[in-house]
């Protein structure tokens, strides 16, 4: 008798437990798909019109400014796939940019003033990208952080632009050789002697 107790308990606890189970949710992915960067073809003919590099570089920054600003708005809306996919086509726009740049000659001023205007566009760009991600949630947010980091490096790549091959670089990180400090040569006219 106890025996059978004892096992009509356990097999309700196991089915207790298995149901209880089954019907909890599926976990959710801990981040959303990467927001695809892609240039619409509108926005590749309206960039491509442009016969000079300078109204190239201007129209490129502000289709993405446009695009920033849409995703601002869409954030506020709590619409966070949209101005995830905004965000992408932002990043498409600047890496265009970015590439149309890199193999022009960097010893011009013309290429130099085309890398400054890139700069001053991506840095009042960033706080606004931060601003996105603090309220954004978590597995949208995994992406705008990438997103900042990527505006980040184009800023740095703008910048040493500007300064080529005139500065001198840090020696490679390596192992150090300590220098011995010199012995001061004896001369004449110091006051003490060993």
């Amino acid at each position: 008798m106890v025996k059978s107790t004892l096992k009509l308990i356990v097999v309700t606890l196991g089915m207790l437990v298995f149901t209880a189970h089954a019907q909890e949710n599926p976990p959710q992915p801990l981040t959303a798909p990467p927001p695809p960067k892609v240039i619409s073809t509108e926005e590749r003919a309206k960039i491509d019109e442009n016969k000079d590099e300078k109204g190239r570089i201007r129209t490129t920054l502000e289709l993405a400014e446009s695009r920033l600003n849409k995703a601002q708005l869409l954030t506020e809306q709590h619409d966070f796939h949209a101005a995830s996919t905004e965000l992408g086509r932002y990043a498409a726009l600047i890496e265009d940019a970015l590439a149309f740049l890199s193999p022009m000659s960097r010893d011009r001023n013309k290429t130099r003033d085309l890398y400054k205007r890139v700069e001053l566009a991506l840095r009042a760009h960033g706080p606004r990208i931060t601003s996105i991600r603090r309220v954004t949630p978590l597995e949208y947010a995994v992406w705008i952080k990438q997103l900042e980091d990527f505006a980040r490096k184009g800023r740095i790549e703008a910048l040493n632009s500007f300064y080529g091959h005139t500065v001198v670089r840090d020696a490679p990180s390596g192992p150090t050789v300590e220098k011995k400090p010199k012995q001061p040569q004896e001369n004449g006219l110091s006051g003490s002697k060993p």
